[in-house]
Protein backbone atom coordinates (compact mmCIF):
# COMPACT_ATOMS: atom_id res chain seq x y z
CA UNK A 1 0.00 0.00 0.00
CA UNK A 2 1.79 3.20 1.12
CA UNK A 3 5.23 3.55 -0.44
CA UNK A 4 7.53 5.42 1.94
CA UNK A 5 11.00 6.27 0.69
CA UNK A 6 14.08 8.15 1.88
CA UNK A 7 15.10 11.20 -0.12
CA UNK A 8 17.89 13.73 -0.43
CA UNK A 9 16.28 16.60 1.41
CA UNK A 10 17.19 20.24 0.84
CA UNK A 11 17.88 22.19 4.03
CA UNK A 12 19.27 25.50 5.19
CA UNK A 13 23.06 25.58 5.46
CA UNK A 14 23.56 26.44 9.13
CA UNK A 15 27.10 27.62 8.51
CA UNK A 16 25.52 30.52 6.57
CA UNK A 17 22.12 30.68 8.28
CA UNK A 18 22.98 30.44 11.94
CA UNK A 19 19.65 31.50 13.46
CA UNK A 20 17.19 28.91 12.21
CA UNK A 21 14.34 30.32 14.27
CA UNK A 22 14.51 33.43 12.07
CA UNK A 23 14.08 31.60 8.76
CA UNK A 24 11.35 28.99 9.19
CA UNK A 25 7.75 30.10 8.74
CA UNK A 26 4.20 28.73 9.04
CA UNK A 27 2.59 27.05 6.01
CA UNK A 28 0.88 29.28 3.47
CA UNK A 29 -2.69 28.76 4.67
CA UNK A 30 -2.26 30.52 8.02
CA UNK A 31 -0.12 33.45 6.85
CA UNK A 32 -1.93 36.79 7.09
CA UNK A 33 -0.67 39.89 5.22
CA UNK A 34 0.59 41.29 8.51
CA UNK A 35 2.48 38.09 9.37
CA UNK A 36 3.87 37.95 5.84
CA UNK A 37 5.48 41.38 6.28
CA UNK A 38 6.81 40.42 9.69
CA UNK A 39 8.42 37.28 8.25
CA UNK A 40 9.95 39.19 5.34
CA UNK A 41 11.55 41.55 7.85
CA UNK A 42 12.68 38.80 10.20
CA UNK A 43 15.47 37.58 7.92
CA UNK A 44 16.71 38.00 4.35
CA UNK A 45 16.54 34.22 4.13
CA UNK A 46 13.14 33.68 5.70
CA UNK A 47 11.33 30.84 3.96
CA UNK A 48 8.28 33.04 3.40
CA UNK A 49 9.95 34.08 0.12
CA UNK A 50 9.45 30.54 -1.18
CA UNK A 51 6.34 29.40 0.69
CA UNK A 52 4.10 32.44 0.19
CA UNK A 53 5.80 35.33 -1.59
CA UNK A 54 4.46 38.87 -1.87
CA UNK A 55 2.05 39.93 -4.55
CA UNK A 56 2.96 43.26 -6.18
CA UNK A 57 0.71 45.70 -8.09
CA UNK A 58 2.84 45.39 -11.22
CA UNK A 59 2.78 41.56 -11.31
CA UNK A 60 2.54 39.99 -14.75
CA UNK A 61 2.70 36.54 -16.30
CA UNK A 62 6.50 36.78 -16.47
CA UNK A 63 7.14 38.56 -13.18
CA UNK A 64 5.01 37.49 -10.23
CA UNK A 65 5.29 35.90 -6.82
CA UNK A 66 5.88 32.45 -8.34
CA UNK A 67 8.61 33.51 -10.76
CA UNK A 68 10.31 35.49 -7.99
CA UNK A 69 10.21 32.46 -5.69
CA UNK A 70 11.72 30.38 -8.49
CA UNK A 71 14.58 32.87 -8.88
CA UNK A 72 15.16 32.96 -5.13
CA UNK A 73 15.40 29.18 -4.71
CA UNK A 74 17.92 28.97 -7.55
CA UNK A 75 19.94 31.81 -6.03
CA UNK A 76 19.92 30.19 -2.58
CA UNK A 77 20.99 26.85 -4.05
CA UNK A 78 23.76 28.53 -6.04
CA UNK A 79 25.02 30.43 -2.99
CA UNK A 80 24.65 27.31 -0.83
CA UNK A 81 22.16 28.98 1.47
CA UNK A 82 20.23 25.78 0.77
CA UNK A 83 22.15 22.52 0.52
CA UNK A 84 21.19 19.01 -0.56
CA UNK A 85 21.84 15.93 1.58
CA UNK A 86 24.60 13.71 0.26
CA UNK A 87 22.69 10.52 1.07
CA UNK A 88 18.96 9.77 1.00
CA UNK A 89 17.37 9.64 4.43
CA UNK A 90 14.14 9.78 6.39
CA UNK A 91 13.97 12.58 8.94
CA UNK A 92 12.78 12.27 12.52
CA UNK A 93 11.10 15.46 13.70
CA UNK A 94 10.19 16.26 17.30
CA UNK A 95 7.88 19.27 17.59
CA UNK A 96 7.67 20.65 21.14
CA UNK A 97 4.94 23.13 21.98
CA UNK A 98 2.83 24.59 24.75
CA UNK A 99 -0.97 24.64 24.83
CA UNK A 100 -3.19 25.77 27.70
CA UNK A 101 -0.27 25.58 30.11
CA UNK A 102 0.68 22.01 29.14
CA UNK A 103 3.80 20.86 27.30
CA UNK A 104 3.44 18.52 24.31
CA UNK A 105 5.77 16.72 21.91
CA UNK A 106 4.58 15.50 18.51
CA UNK A 107 6.95 13.03 16.84
CA UNK A 108 6.85 12.55 13.06
CA UNK A 109 8.78 10.90 10.27
CA UNK A 110 9.39 13.10 7.22
CA UNK A 111 9.67 11.07 4.03
CA UNK A 112 8.91 10.94 0.33
CA UNK A 113 5.54 9.24 -0.28
CA UNK A 114 4.22 7.73 -3.51
CA UNK A 115 1.20 9.63 -4.80
CA UNK A 116 -1.95 7.53 -5.10
CA UNK A 117 -5.37 8.48 -6.43
CA UNK A 118 -8.09 8.69 -3.80
CA UNK A 119 -10.05 5.71 -5.11
CA UNK A 120 -7.19 3.34 -4.25
CA UNK A 121 -7.68 4.08 -0.52
CA UNK A 122 -3.94 4.11 0.09
CA UNK A 123 -3.96 7.81 0.96
CA UNK A 124 -7.25 8.82 2.56
CA UNK A 125 -8.75 12.30 3.03
CA UNK A 126 -11.09 13.52 5.75
CA UNK A 127 -12.02 17.02 4.50
CA UNK A 128 -13.02 18.66 1.23
CA UNK A 129 -11.00 21.23 -0.71
CA UNK A 130 -11.44 24.51 -2.58
CA UNK A 131 -10.20 25.41 -6.06
CA UNK A 132 -8.30 28.62 -5.27
CA UNK A 133 -5.79 27.21 -2.75
CA UNK A 134 -5.08 24.28 -5.09
CA UNK A 135 -4.38 26.62 -8.00
CA UNK A 136 -1.94 28.54 -5.82
CA UNK A 137 -0.04 25.40 -4.77
CA UNK A 138 0.03 24.01 -8.33
CA UNK A 139 1.53 27.26 -9.59
CA UNK A 140 4.17 27.08 -6.88
CA UNK A 141 4.98 23.44 -7.69
CA UNK A 142 5.58 24.33 -11.32
CA UNK A 143 7.66 27.38 -10.43
CA UNK A 144 9.89 25.77 -7.80
CA UNK A 145 9.85 22.12 -8.72
CA UNK A 146 9.72 21.36 -5.01
CA UNK A 147 7.41 20.54 -2.11
CA UNK A 148 7.98 23.40 0.30
CA UNK A 149 6.06 22.02 3.27
CA UNK A 150 5.14 18.46 4.23
CA UNK A 151 1.60 17.16 4.34
CA UNK A 152 0.73 15.86 7.81
CA UNK A 153 -0.64 12.30 7.63
CA UNK A 154 -1.57 9.79 10.31
CA UNK A 155 -0.85 6.07 10.43
CA UNK A 156 -1.96 3.11 12.54
CA UNK A 157 0.63 1.45 14.78
CA UNK A 158 -1.20 -0.37 17.57
CA UNK A 159 1.88 -2.40 18.46
CA UNK A 160 4.11 0.70 18.55
CA UNK A 161 6.51 -0.87 16.06
CA UNK A 162 7.81 2.43 14.66
CA UNK A 163 8.41 4.08 18.02
CA UNK A 164 10.12 0.93 19.34
CA UNK A 165 12.31 0.80 16.25
CA UNK A 166 13.35 4.42 16.65
CA UNK A 167 14.07 3.86 20.34
CA UNK A 168 16.76 1.35 19.33
CA UNK A 169 18.64 4.00 17.34
CA UNK A 170 21.52 6.12 18.57
CA UNK A 171 20.17 9.40 17.30
CA UNK A 172 23.05 11.58 18.45
CA UNK A 173 22.99 15.34 18.08
CA UNK A 174 20.09 16.72 16.00
CA UNK A 175 21.00 18.28 12.66
CA UNK A 176 18.48 21.06 13.38
CA UNK A 177 17.78 22.39 16.86
CA UNK A 178 15.44 25.36 17.07
CA UNK A 179 14.41 26.91 20.37
CA UNK A 180 11.84 29.54 21.24
CA UNK A 181 10.16 29.93 17.87
CA UNK A 182 6.70 31.21 18.82
CA UNK A 183 6.92 29.19 22.08
CA UNK A 184 7.76 26.12 20.01
CA UNK A 185 10.91 24.03 19.60
CA UNK A 186 12.05 21.69 16.85
CA UNK A 187 14.57 18.84 16.72
CA UNK A 188 15.45 17.14 13.44
CA UNK A 189 17.56 14.00 12.99
CA UNK A 190 18.59 12.03 9.91
CA UNK A 191 17.79 8.32 9.70
CA UNK A 192 19.90 6.88 6.91
CA UNK A 193 20.92 3.34 7.89
CA UNK A 194 19.96 0.82 5.22
CA UNK A 195 18.53 -1.63 7.76
CA UNK A 196 16.19 0.76 9.55
CA UNK A 197 15.11 2.40 6.27
CA UNK A 198 14.16 -1.04 4.96
CA UNK A 199 12.23 -1.85 8.14
CA UNK A 200 10.36 1.45 8.10
CA UNK A 201 9.46 1.13 4.42
CA UNK A 202 8.35 -2.45 5.03
CA UNK A 203 6.13 -1.41 7.90
CA UNK A 204 4.23 1.11 5.78
CA UNK A 205 3.92 -1.23 2.79
CA UNK A 206 0.62 -2.63 4.10
CA UNK A 207 -0.67 0.56 5.69
CA UNK A 208 -2.98 3.35 4.58
CA UNK A 209 -2.12 6.95 5.39
CA UNK A 210 -4.78 9.41 6.55
CA UNK A 211 -4.28 13.06 5.70
CA UNK A 212 -4.58 15.27 8.76
CA UNK A 213 -3.46 18.62 7.35
CA UNK A 214 -2.60 19.38 3.75
CA UNK A 215 -5.52 18.20 1.58
CA UNK A 216 -4.99 21.09 -0.87
CA UNK A 217 -1.28 20.30 -1.13
CA UNK A 218 -1.99 16.62 -1.79
CA UNK A 219 -4.59 17.26 -4.48
CA UNK A 220 -2.25 19.83 -6.05
CA UNK A 221 0.47 17.19 -6.16
CA UNK A 222 -1.91 14.77 -7.89
CA UNK A 223 -2.70 17.37 -10.56
CA UNK A 224 1.00 18.18 -10.97
CA UNK A 225 1.70 14.46 -11.36
CA UNK A 226 -0.93 14.09 -14.10
CA UNK A 227 0.43 17.10 -15.95
CA UNK A 228 3.99 15.80 -15.73
CA UNK A 229 2.94 12.35 -16.94
CA UNK A 230 1.30 13.94 -19.98
CA UNK A 231 4.55 15.73 -20.80
CA UNK A 232 6.87 12.85 -19.88
CA UNK A 233 5.13 9.84 -21.38
CA UNK A 234 7.00 6.66 -20.56
CA UNK A 235 8.65 8.08 -17.43
CA UNK A 236 9.50 5.37 -14.88
CA UNK A 237 7.31 4.73 -11.83
CA UNK A 238 10.03 6.11 -9.56
CA UNK A 239 10.07 9.49 -11.34
CA UNK A 240 10.22 12.23 -8.70
CA UNK A 241 6.89 13.77 -9.77
CA UNK A 242 5.16 10.56 -8.65
CA UNK A 243 5.98 11.41 -5.03
CA UNK A 244 5.24 14.10 -2.50
CA UNK A 245 6.55 15.17 0.91
CA UNK A 246 4.79 13.95 4.04
CA UNK A 247 5.22 14.11 7.78
CA UNK A 248 3.87 10.89 9.31
CA UNK A 249 2.48 10.72 12.83
CA UNK A 250 1.02 7.83 14.82
CA UNK A 251 -2.74 8.10 15.47
CA UNK A 252 -1.96 7.63 19.16
CA UNK A 253 0.94 10.06 19.41
CA UNK A 254 0.43 12.05 22.64
CA UNK A 255 1.32 15.27 20.81
CA UNK A 256 -1.34 14.86 18.11
CA UNK A 257 -3.55 17.71 19.30
CA UNK A 258 -6.75 18.43 17.37
CA UNK A 259 -8.60 21.64 18.18
CA UNK A 260 -12.24 22.27 17.19
CA UNK A 261 -12.84 25.24 14.87
CA UNK A 262 -15.68 27.08 16.60
CA UNK A 263 -17.98 28.99 14.23
CA UNK A 264 -18.37 32.77 14.39
CA UNK A 265 -21.08 34.47 12.33
CA UNK A 266 -21.37 38.12 11.31
CA UNK A 267 -23.01 40.24 8.64
CA UNK A 268 -26.43 38.61 8.95
CA UNK A 269 -29.64 40.58 8.54
CA UNK A 270 -31.34 40.96 11.96
CA UNK A 271 -34.52 39.51 10.46
CA UNK A 272 -32.77 36.18 9.99
CA UNK A 273 -31.96 36.00 13.70
CA UNK A 274 -35.52 36.64 14.81
CA UNK A 275 -37.15 33.58 16.32
CA UNK A 276 -33.96 31.49 16.24
CA UNK A 277 -34.57 30.27 19.79
CA UNK A 278 -38.04 29.01 18.89
CA UNK A 279 -36.72 27.25 15.78
CA UNK A 280 -34.01 25.49 17.79
CA UNK A 281 -36.57 24.10 20.26
CA UNK A 282 -37.95 21.87 17.49
CA UNK A 283 -34.66 19.95 17.37
CA UNK A 284 -32.80 20.55 20.61
CA UNK A 285 -33.22 20.43 24.34
CA UNK A 286 -31.96 23.85 25.43
CA UNK A 287 -30.39 24.74 28.77
CA UNK A 288 -29.37 28.29 29.63
CA UNK A 289 -26.03 28.60 31.45
CA UNK A 290 -25.25 32.07 32.85
CA UNK A 291 -21.68 33.18 32.17
CA UNK A 292 -21.29 34.35 35.76
CA UNK A 293 -21.43 30.80 37.14
CA UNK A 294 -18.13 30.25 39.02
CA UNK A 295 -17.34 26.96 37.23
CA UNK A 296 -18.86 27.81 33.85
CA UNK A 297 -15.81 27.02 31.69
CA UNK A 298 -14.99 23.77 33.51
CA UNK A 299 -18.60 22.76 33.07
CA UNK A 300 -18.48 23.55 29.37
CA UNK A 301 -15.33 21.47 28.94
CA UNK A 302 -16.92 18.50 30.72
CA UNK A 303 -20.09 18.68 28.65
CA UNK A 304 -18.20 18.93 25.36
CA UNK A 305 -16.03 15.96 26.29
CA UNK A 306 -19.09 13.77 26.96
CA UNK A 307 -19.75 11.86 23.73
CA UNK A 308 -22.99 10.21 24.84
CA UNK A 309 -25.07 12.99 23.27
CA UNK A 310 -24.73 15.31 20.29
CA UNK A 311 -24.37 18.74 21.86
CA UNK A 312 -22.90 22.16 21.25
CA UNK A 313 -23.07 25.66 22.72
CA UNK A 314 -24.57 28.80 21.25
CA UNK A 315 -23.77 32.34 22.35
CA UNK A 316 -25.43 35.49 21.07
CA UNK A 317 -29.10 35.11 21.93
CA UNK A 318 -28.37 37.41 24.87
CA UNK A 319 -25.26 38.88 26.49
CA UNK A 320 -25.41 36.99 29.77
CA UNK A 321 -25.70 33.31 28.92
CA UNK A 322 -24.47 30.43 26.86
CA UNK A 323 -27.10 28.01 25.61
CA UNK A 324 -26.40 24.28 25.68
CA UNK A 325 -28.05 22.63 22.68
CA UNK A 326 -28.51 18.86 22.99
CA UNK A 327 -29.92 17.25 19.86
CA UNK A 328 -33.25 15.60 20.63
CA UNK A 329 -34.64 14.75 17.20
CA UNK A 330 -31.83 13.15 15.21
CA UNK A 331 -34.19 11.73 12.59
CA UNK A 332 -35.45 15.21 11.72
CA UNK A 333 -31.92 16.64 11.67
CA UNK A 334 -30.70 13.80 9.47
CA UNK A 335 -33.26 14.68 6.79
CA UNK A 336 -31.70 18.14 6.50
CA UNK A 337 -28.31 16.77 5.44
CA UNK A 338 -27.22 15.51 2.03
CA UNK A 339 -28.43 11.91 1.71
CA UNK A 340 -25.09 10.55 0.50
CA UNK A 341 -23.22 11.24 3.73
CA UNK A 342 -22.50 8.45 6.19
CA UNK A 343 -24.27 8.06 9.57
CA UNK A 344 -20.96 9.03 11.22
CA UNK A 345 -20.91 12.32 9.32
CA UNK A 346 -24.50 13.11 10.25
CA UNK A 347 -23.79 12.68 13.96
CA UNK A 348 -20.97 15.23 14.05
CA UNK A 349 -21.86 18.41 15.91
CA UNK A 350 -20.10 20.41 13.21
CA UNK A 351 -22.41 18.81 10.62
CA UNK A 352 -25.42 19.74 12.76
CA UNK A 353 -24.23 23.36 12.94
CA UNK A 354 -23.40 23.70 9.25
CA UNK A 355 -26.40 21.90 7.75
CA UNK A 356 -29.23 22.15 10.27
CA UNK A 357 -28.65 25.51 11.97
CA UNK A 358 -26.79 27.63 9.42
CA UNK A 359 -28.31 26.31 6.19
CA UNK A 360 -31.80 25.25 7.22
CA UNK A 361 -32.82 27.28 10.27
CA UNK A 362 -31.01 30.50 9.35
CA UNK A 363 -31.36 30.05 5.61
CA UNK A 364 -27.77 30.92 4.82
CA UNK A 365 -26.54 30.23 1.32
CA UNK A 366 -23.56 31.03 -0.85
CA UNK A 367 -25.43 34.11 -2.13
CA UNK A 368 -25.63 35.63 1.35
CA UNK A 369 -22.95 38.14 2.22
CA UNK A 370 -22.38 36.37 5.49
CA UNK A 371 -18.92 35.92 6.84
CA UNK A 372 -18.11 32.77 8.77
CA UNK A 373 -14.82 32.78 10.63
CA UNK A 374 -13.18 30.26 12.92
CA UNK A 375 -11.65 30.44 16.36
CA UNK A 376 -9.93 27.66 18.30
CA UNK A 377 -10.32 29.10 21.81
CA UNK A 378 -13.88 28.87 23.15
CA UNK A 379 -13.43 31.73 25.63
CA UNK A 380 -12.13 34.06 22.96
CA UNK A 381 -14.94 32.92 20.67
CA UNK A 382 -17.48 34.21 23.18
CA UNK A 383 -15.53 37.45 23.63
CA UNK A 384 -15.75 38.12 19.89
CA UNK A 385 -19.53 38.26 20.20
CA UNK A 386 -19.43 40.25 23.43
CA UNK A 387 -17.31 42.87 21.65
CA UNK A 388 -19.90 43.00 18.85
CA UNK A 389 -17.35 41.84 16.29
CA UNK A 390 -19.65 38.90 15.51
CA UNK A 391 -23.33 38.15 16.05
CA UNK A 392 -23.34 34.46 16.94
CA UNK A 393 -20.86 31.89 18.17
CA UNK A 394 -21.20 28.12 17.97
CA UNK A 395 -18.85 26.20 20.25
CA UNK A 396 -18.28 22.61 19.14
CA UNK A 397 -16.62 19.56 20.65
CA UNK A 398 -13.06 18.46 19.91
CA UNK A 399 -12.79 15.36 17.75
CA UNK A 400 -10.27 12.57 18.26
CA UNK A 401 -8.05 11.04 15.60
CA UNK A 402 -9.91 7.70 15.68
CA UNK A 403 -13.20 9.29 14.71
CA UNK A 404 -11.44 10.97 11.79
CA UNK A 405 -10.15 7.55 10.74
CA UNK A 406 -13.62 6.03 11.00
CA UNK A 407 -15.11 8.72 8.75
CA UNK A 408 -12.30 8.29 6.21
CA UNK A 409 -12.74 4.51 6.28
CA UNK A 410 -16.45 5.04 5.57
CA UNK A 411 -15.43 6.82 2.37
CA UNK A 412 -16.73 10.14 3.64
CA UNK A 413 -15.30 13.59 4.27
CA UNK A 414 -16.11 15.88 7.17
CA UNK A 415 -17.36 19.43 6.59
CA UNK A 416 -14.63 21.90 5.75
CA UNK A 417 -12.91 23.43 8.77
CA UNK A 418 -13.86 20.57 11.08
CA UNK A 419 -10.39 20.06 12.51
CA UNK A 420 -7.32 22.09 13.34
CA UNK A 421 -4.17 20.09 13.99
CA UNK A 422 -2.29 22.29 16.40
CA UNK A 423 0.29 23.59 15.90
CA UNK A 424 0.95 23.70 12.19
CA UNK A 425 4.23 22.14 11.16
CA UNK A 426 6.59 24.88 9.93
CA UNK A 427 7.83 25.28 6.40
CA UNK A 428 11.56 25.50 5.84
CA UNK A 429 12.87 22.56 7.86
CA UNK A 430 13.36 20.42 4.75
CA UNK A 431 12.27 20.55 1.08
CA UNK A 432 11.62 17.78 -1.41
CA UNK A 433 12.90 18.70 -4.87
CA UNK A 434 10.97 17.35 -7.86
CA UNK A 435 13.57 18.14 -10.51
Amino acid sequence: MAEVKPFRGVRYNESLVQEMSAVICPPYDVITPQLQEELYNRSTYNFIRLEHGRKLPQDSTVDNKYTRSASIIEEWLRKKVLITEEKPCIYLHDHHFLHMGRQYKRRCLIARIKLEDWHKNVIRPHEGTLVEPKNDRISLLWALGANTSPILAMFEDDKRYVSSLIDTQELGKPIVNIESYDTEAHRLWKISGDSIIKKLSGFFADKSLYIADGHHRYESSLIYQREQRAINAGAPEDAVFNYTLMSLVDFDDPGLLILPPHRLIRGMAPSKLEGLGEKLIAFFDIEELPLNLPDIWDRIDRLLADERDIRLFLFGLNDESLFLLTLRDFAAAEKMMPYFHSPLYKRLDVSIVDHVILEELLGLSSEDEVKISYNYDHRDTVKQVQKREHQLAFIISPINSRKIKDISDAGDRMPRKSTYFYPKMPSGLVLNRLV
